[in-house]
Parts: C-alpha cells; sequence; structure tokens
C-alpha cells in the first residue's frame, strides 16, 4: 500500500517539471523522509536536484521499482504516452500511484488512467495552471481527478508544495483536463483581447502605460500579468533566456481546447482566432532561426496586423542593449 512514507519519483524535467520537483524534493526533505527520486531524458537538466540531494535514476524501470508514487511532467500526449509504455515494462505496479501533471487532451488522460487500472495502479490526472515562475514559488493553482485513494495519497503534495491550491474535481482523470482546457482558452483569449487594446492604445496615442494600469486597477491579476508579459518583453524572449510558457507548447494547448469543443458540438471562435495568431508567432520564430517565443507572442502578430513592428519598444531597447553588452 502506498502511503507518504513511500518513495516519490518524479519523471520529466522541463521547466515546469523541473520547479515542481524541487518544490517536492524540498518537502520530503523537511518531513525527513527519503529524497525525491527523478528521471529525464536528458540528464543534465537534473543537475539542480543533484545538488539539492535529490537521486537520479538511469532509466523509468528502474525509478518506478524503487517508487509507489510518481509524478510525471511532460511536454505534451505523445510524450506521455511514451512514458505510461515504459511505465507499463515494469512486472509489479500494483498499488503504485500516478500523478500526471503535464498538460494533455482528456481522451489521453482516459486512455492513460485506463491502461494502468488494469494493471492494479492508480492513475491521477493532475494539470497545473500558472508558468514557470508560479511553479517556482509553488504558486500554481493544481486540479487532481481520480480515485479518492489515490488522490489522499498525492494530496499533501499539493498545497504549499506544487500548489497554491488544489481543486478535486472528479473521480474521472480526465475531468481535470478538460477543466485544464477550459482555463487555457481563457489564458488564450484574455491574451487576445489584452493584445489588440494595447495595439490600440499604442495606435490612439493613449499609451501602453495607461492602459495597463486600467488593467492593473479594475480587471484582475489574470489581465493584469498579459500585460505585463506584453509590456516587458515576455512575449519575445531576450537572445538565449526561455519563455514563461513555450509557444509550441501553448499552440497545442489551444488546439486541445477547440478539439474538446468540437467533440462536444461547438466552436471556440475565440480559442481560433487566438490560434491563427499563434500558429503565425511560431512562423515568425521559424522565419528568425527558430527564436523561442511565449505563448503571448501572438500580440506581435496583432501588432503586425496592424502596421507595428512585431517588437515593441521594449523589446527593440533590451535587444539593441544586449547587442552592445556582447562586444
Amino acid at each position: 500500500m502506498t502511503t507518504i512514507n513511500s518513495e516519490v519519483g518524479w519523471i520529466g524535467l522541463g521547466s515546469m517539471g523541473l520547479a515542481m520537483a524541487q518544490n517536492v524534493h524540498n518537502f520530503l526533505k523537511s518531513e525527513k523522509k527519503p529524497a525525491l527520486r527523478f528521471w529525464n531524458r536528458t540528464p543534465s537538466r537534473g543537475d539542480p536536484l543533484l545538488a539539492l540531494g535529490a537521486v537520479s535514476c538511469v532509466d523509468i524501470v528502474l525509478l518506478v521499482g524503487r517508487c509507489d508514487l510518481v509524478f510525471i511532467s511532460t511536454s505534451d500526449d505523445a510524450a506521455l504516452v511514451s512514458i505510461i509504455d515504459q511505465i507499463l515494462a515494469v512486472e509489479n505496479i500494483d498499488g503504485k500511484v500516478f500523478v500526471d501533471t503535464t498538460t494533455v487532451h482528456p481522451n489521453t488522460s482516459k486512455a492513460t488512467g485506463d491502461r494502468l487500472t488494469q494493471r492494479n495502479a492508480s492513475f491521477i490526472a493532475a494539470p497545473v495552471f500558472g508558468a514557470t515562475p508560479a511553479a517556482q514559488a509553488g504558486q500554481v493553482l493544481m486540479a487532481m481527478a481520480g480515485p479518492s485513494s489515490a488522490i489522499e495519497i498525492a494530496l499533501p503534495f499539493g498545497k504549499d508544495v506544487i500548489a497554491r491550491e488544489v481543486m478535486v474535481v472528479s473521480d474521472q482523470p480526465e475531468k481535470a483536463t478538460l477543466l485544464k482546457a477550459l482555463g487555457n482558452f481563457i489564458v488564450a483569449g484574455t491574451m487576445e483581447i489584452v493584445g489588440e487594446a494595447h495595439v490600440l492604445a499604442e495606435k490612439s496615442n493613449l499609451g501602453s502605460g495607461t492602459l495597463e494600469k486600467l488593467l492593473q486597477l479594475n480587471f484582475g491579476n489574470l489581465a493584469y500579468s498579459d500585460s505585463t508579459r506584453m509590456t516587458q518583453g515576455v512575449y519575445m524572449p531576450g537572445e538565449g533566456e526561455s519563455p514563461w510558457s513555450n509557444l509550441n507548447l501553448g499552440i497545442k494547448d489551444v488546439q486541445h481546447g477547440i478539439s474538446c469543443a468540437r467533440d462536444a458540438g461547438m466552436r471556440l471562435k475565440v480559442a481560433e482566432v487566438a490560434l491563427e495568431h499563434m500558429l503565425r508567432a511560431k512562423e515568425f520564430s521559424d522565419s528568425n532561426g527558430g527564436r523561442p517565443l511565449d505563448s503571448s507572442s501572438g500580440y506581435g502578430i496583432i501588432r503586425q496586423d496592424a502596421g507595428l513592428e512585431f517588437e515593441n519598444e521594449f523589446v527593440k531597447n533590451r535587444d539593441e542593449k544586449g547587442r552592445r553588452n556582447s562586444f
């Protein structure tokens, strides 16, 4: 039987995964529990965890063999399926609990749960809401769905460890990822609206600063945070910097929402507009040497469609300063 005293494992160390894994390891350490065991396809991504005292595993089979509670954080549906294939190669996974924090299609969550249940293991879909800085601070929101007995085991690692709060959604894993798809739709729609408003403010000489103050005072943290991602250049990170939320993953997330709506017999028209801008932002990235862009970079396309440059003044000044400092 899995308990909080069992060894805990973590699979996948992207920017979000690494941040959450560090918080889990620090929690285990504070509770005087065994160190977190981890695996990542690129082993060097685990160096910060090694420095904290976590234990690297050479493969997924070894990690799962040692751990009764395993968290997964990977990039997309195909990557999750590949990881589950490797987990199922372990001879005995009876009673183990697997918690997937990845944003995947609800159908993928359902299929994953079915596969693991057939092997007497438990599966929880637990996607998180928030970008990398929130994950680093343990301030994401987590939605959990799965068997109540498994959720009881995973919950101690939720609130005040990985997340600021945990929503227990359902006993069906796919309901958590459906909620995440809806959340991503709201985020993408808000980015679209805020981006268009900023371009209008700039074109009409009202000024981005004035609009941003309005968003801060009257429209809540989501709209204000999206605004600062634009005005502070997060939408187009500086050379060598990583995006808060990778554009390619953002495209995947919005596509999932559109697919869920189609399955329900409706359309998310705002999401379709946002997706068009995100896909064109990817084309811009590809034509600029594959420069990484944030999921908010549809703002740059809105600028171009209005006759402005993709880069706003903040980005141009920052990049020019970076070029001068490189000499």
